[in-house]
């Protein structure tokens, strides 16, 4: 497992080992004495799966507060995405900056996002598969989010707004200006 450091502390790119022969491949996605290791969670508690079926589906920015805030690691099965990650660690130097990664099945990495940080992502590809690891269960209570296209966050989206894809919630979610501190 190869582990890379990104533009924003703690946000993490994660390249797994594949190993590949006339049958397929093999690989190993997780593994805890790997992430302990490389200083990573290894307190995962549930596994999530999304399926998007237009290119140009947004999915985000999400995040839950304490008691429920959590670490995530990202991968894609099937397609490609455009995955974000933006700060909101009240005091941190990199507030409201945001780093941006394409993750794909082909490139068969990850993305590894801790706590204090919003997520989301764009399909670059018809019917992408995303599958994602949290360190805390959902919280109804606890979930919230920042407008996916604020424009404070200057997030260069692969997708124009009149094209995006996104459901009634993600379209109402306040700007980042609007949300009161949470980390």
């Amino acid at each position: 497992m190869n582990v890379i450091d990104t533009d924003l502390p703690g946000v993490r790119i994660i390249r797994p080992r594949r190993f590949i022969d006339h049958r397929g491949f093999f690989s190993e996605t997780f593994n805890a004495n790997a992430f302990a290791e490389a200083g990573l969670p290894t307190a995962f508690v549930q596994d999530n799966h999304s399926l998007s079926r237009p290119k140009g589906t947004v999915r985000g920015l999400h995040f839950q507060v304490a008691p429920f805030a959590q670490d995530k690691l990202v991968r894609v099965v099937r397609g490609s995405i455009l995955d974000v990650a933006v700060d909101l660690r009240a005091g941190s130097p990199h507030f409201g900056r945001s780093v941006a990664v394409v993750i794909s099945a082909e490139e068969w990495n990850q993305l590894f996002i801790p706590i204090g940080f919003a997520h989301g992502f764009c399909t670059l590809e018809d019917d992408t598969e995303v599958l994602y690891k949290v360190t805390n269960f959902y919280s109804p209570e606890h979930d919230r989010g920042i407008l996916w296209n604020d424009p404070d966050l200057e997030i260069n989206w692969p997708v124009a707004e009149q094209q995006a894809i996104l459901s009634d919630k993600d379209r109402k979610l306040p700007r980042l200006k609007d949300v009161p501190a949470c980390f």
